[in-house]
C-alpha cells in the first residue's frame, strides 16, 4: 500500500483533531479509524494501526495530568493493573467469542451515558463519597471496562468517566483525568495483542501518533482550563455519535429500504 506525502499528512492533522477530542471526552476513534479505512488500509491492520496511535493520544494526555499534579499514580495503582489485565484478557477473548451481544447492547449504553449527562445535576467541583471501595471499583470498573475495551472498544471513555462521576463521586475533571490514565493502561494492553500478531502500520501509526500526541495534549490542557464547561457537551456529543454510527452500521439495510 502506497502512501502520498498528502495522504500521510492528512491522517495526521485527523489524528491531532482526534487526539484534541479524545482527551476531553473520547470518541477520537470516530475520526481516525473511517479516515485510515479510506486511505484504503485494511480492516484489520485499519484496527490495529488505529490503536497504536490512539495509545500516543491517551499517553500525552495522561501524562499532562500527571505532570499538573492532578491525577496521582499510586492511588490508582490497583485500578490500572485491573484495567491492564481485563484488557488483555479481553483482547485474547475476542478472538474466541462472538461480539454481537455487545455490538447491539454499546449503542443503547451509549445513549444512556448522553441521558445520565443531560440531565443530571451538575458535578461538585470536589470529590465526594465514594459507593464502592477503591478494591471493588478497581475491580469492577477497572477490570470489567478494560475487558471491554480490550474485546470491542467504542464509547470507553464515555463509560469510564460516567462511573467516576457517578459511582467515586469524582468532579468532572477529576473523572475525565483518570479516564485517560486507565485508557491508556487499556489501549496498550490491546496493543501488544496487536503488535504480537504482526498487524499495525507502523510507519502510519507513528505519523499519525505525533499529531494524536500534540492534539492530546491541547485536548488535556483545555479540560484543565476550561473544566466541565466544554467536556460535558462534549461527552453527550461524543456519546450520541457513536451511538448514531454503531446502530447505522447494524442497521443500514433495514433504515435504508425504508425510502
Amino acid at each position: 500500500m502506497e502512501m502520498t506525502f498528502e495522504i500521510l499528512a492528512m491522517l495526521a492533522l485527523v489524528a491531532t483533531a482526534a487526539g484534541f477530542i479524545d482527551a476531553m471526552a473520547g470518541g477520537g476513534g470516530l475520526l481516525t479509524l473511517p479516515a485510515l479505512l479510506a486511505a484504503g488500509v485494511p480492516p484489520t491492520q485499519a484496527l490495529a494501526t488505529n490503536k497504536l496511535q490512539s495509545s500516543f493520544g491517551s499517553f500525552s494526555a495522561s501524562w499532562y495530568f500527571v505532570r499538573n499534579g492532578i491525577v496521582n499514580l499510586k492511588e490508582m495503582r490497583l485500578a490500572i493493573a485491573c484495567t491492564f489485565i481485563g484488557s488483555a484478557i479481553g483482547a485474547e477473548a475476542v478472538q474466541y467469542i462472538d461480539a454481537g451481544v455487545l455490538t447491539s447492547l454499546i449503542p443503547l449504553l451509549l445513549i444512556a451515558i448522553s441521558l445520565y449527562f443531560l440531565l443530571a445535576p451538575t458535578t461538585k467541583a470536589e470529590q465526594g463519597e465514594s459507593k464502592l471501595p477503591e478494591a471493588v471499583f478497581a475491580l469492577c470498573v477497572g477490570g470489567g471496562v478494560g475487558f471491554y475495551d480490550g474485546f470491542f472498544g467504542p464509547g470507553t471513555g464515555s463509560i469510564f468517566t460516567v462511573c467516576f462521576v457517578a459511582i467515586a463521586q469524582y468532579s468532572l475533571v477529576d473523572a475525565t483525568a483518570r479516564t485517560k490514565v486507565l485508557n491508556f493502561t487499556s489501549n496498550i494492553a490491546a496493543l501488544l495483542f496487536f503488535i504480537l500478531a504482526g498487524l499495525p502500520i507502523w510507519e502510519l501509526g507513528l505519523v499519525m501518533a505525533v499529531g494524536g500526541f500534540i492534539g492530546a495534549q491541547l485536548g488535556a490542557r483545555v479540560v484543565v482550563t476550561k473544566g466541565q464547561r466544554w467536556i460535558r457537551p462534549l461527552v453527550i456529543t461524543m456519546s450520541m455519535l457513536m451511538a448514531s454510527k454503531l446502530l447505522w452500521e447494524q442497521h443500514q439495510q433495514w433504515l435504508l429500504s425504508m425510502f
